[in-house]
């Protein structure tokens, strides 16, 4: 069975649309099979590509985000996908307030699989260049977490 991931953000354009490039890439290389699309909580974007700087940060990864399109969190995630994967706790908030009781999925904080301090994935939209860097940096350790977590799953 392939697991299914929904990464959440605030507005789907940064952080969680390079983190499903990021694990997208990674899975890959490990050659596991996922399901893995982004969403936000917000809807201001929706249609909208990635903000151009993730873009050009990833890219300079070898991870091409660019034909991915924002949308918000629709009821329908919490049966569809086995994660929500939050980038934030406010992201991780709102999700556990939309969640239906009966939801099939499991709600969690992206980086709780990463090592390291940080819990939290800043939104780098206001910030510089370094801000973008840090984010993939955070999500390459989450993802790399994460695959480790789903291959125990498995094991």
């Amino acid at each position: 069975m392939t697991a299914k991931i929904l990464f959440v953000c605030l507005g789907n354009i940064c952080r969680s649309p390079a983190a499903e490039g990021m694990l997208r890439a990674m899975a890959k290389e490990r050659g596991i099979e996922l399901a893995i699309d982004s969403a936000g909580t917000g809807g201001w974007h929706v249609g909208n590509p990635p903000d151009s700087r993730m873009i050009k940060t990833a890219a300079a990864r070898g991870i091409d985000i660019s034909y991915q399109r924002a949308r918000k969190v629709d009821l329908s995630d919490f049966y569809q996908f086995d994660y929500l994967l939050a980038m934030d706790l406010s992201n991780y908030s709102d999700l556990l307030d939309l969640a239906p009781h009966n939801r099939t999925c499991d709600i969690r904080l992206f980086l709780d699989f990463a090592d390291g301090d940080e819990r939290e994935t800043p939104d780098p939209y206001y910030g510089g260049p370094q801000g973008f860097q840090h984010v993939l940096d955070l999500l390459e350790r989450g993802s790399a977490g994460f695959l480790n977590h789903l291959e125990d799953e498995s094991a």
